[in-house]
């Protein structure tokens, strides 16, 4: 089993610590490889279109992009963790997400991506975790990723692991760890299922596709698109 770690920060926190919690029920049977953000992805997408309209390797960040998406499309399982920052993730993360926009769907997405798995990992004082964790998770969505879960929290009481109640710290380690055995329990040699959801954003863009090509057949999303096969019969998910 392989496991991507996206750290939204690159702080030994609260975040930190759970994410640890999560990953200890899992490291007897995984190679786990992280990232923590921004040292590993630590420049901002320029919005030049590069990777839209030529070759995301030419992109001026391509060493960091791409070496984070190798061990992307390699594993098993994708974990992201951000603590909340004004109730969303962390600008870092931002950063990273922002460098894969041309594998949205509206793009070329991965057709990896389609049967993948993944964990998002975020807390905040308040009411934060959960808009941080839609951040991620938009994204997540929009790359092809159907089987997504969340363990978000409200410390609300301190920022500290030290100083949280013993109840409140014993019942974010049980979701941890509930959802890292249900994690491990998974058959990885067969691919998650794709939502309808997911299924009715790739036809949109597929019948957007189509309407692109006509006008530039050169276009080079279009000839993504073509050379998949995804403009006929096959698709990136397999069918039940």
């Amino acid at each position: 089993m392989k496991i991507t770690v996206i750290n939204g920060t690159e702080k030994h926190g609260i975040t930190y610590k759970l994410k640890e919690i999560f990953l200890d029920e899992l490291r007897g049977d995984a190679d786990i490889t992280e990232f923590y953000l921004p040292r590993d992805c630590p420049e901002f997408c320029a919005g030049c279109t590069v990777c839209f309209l030529h070759d995301e390797h030419k992109c001026k960040d391509a060493e960091y992009v791409q070496a984070i998406e190798k061990t992307m499309l390699e594993a098993d399982l994708l974990v992201f963790t951000s603590p909340a920052y004004v109730f969303h993730a962390t600008g870092a993360m931002k950063a990273m997400l922002d460098h894969f926009g041309y594998r949205w769907m509206p793009h070329r997405p991965a057709k990896e991506m389609f049967g993948k798995r993944a964990v998002i990992i975020t807390q905040c004082l308040g009411a934060g975790g959960k808009s941080a964790a839609k951040d991620i998770k938009h994204s997540l969505s929009w790359w092809g990723i159907s089987a997504i879960k969340t363990c978000s929290f409200k410390l609300m009481s301190d920022v500290k692991w030290e100083r949280i109640p013993e109840k409140k710290r014993a019942k974010m380690m049980d979701k941890l760890v509930r959802t890292a055995r249900e994690m491990r329990a998974v058959d990885y040699t067969r691919p998650a299922a794709t939502s309808l959801m997911t299924k009715a954003k790739f036809y949109i863009v597929r019948k957007m596709q189509a309407g692109l090509g006509k006008e530039d057949p050169e276009y080079t999303d279009y000839k993504y698109w073509k050379k998949n096969g995804w403009l006929d019969k096959v698709r990136p998910w397999k069918e039940s």
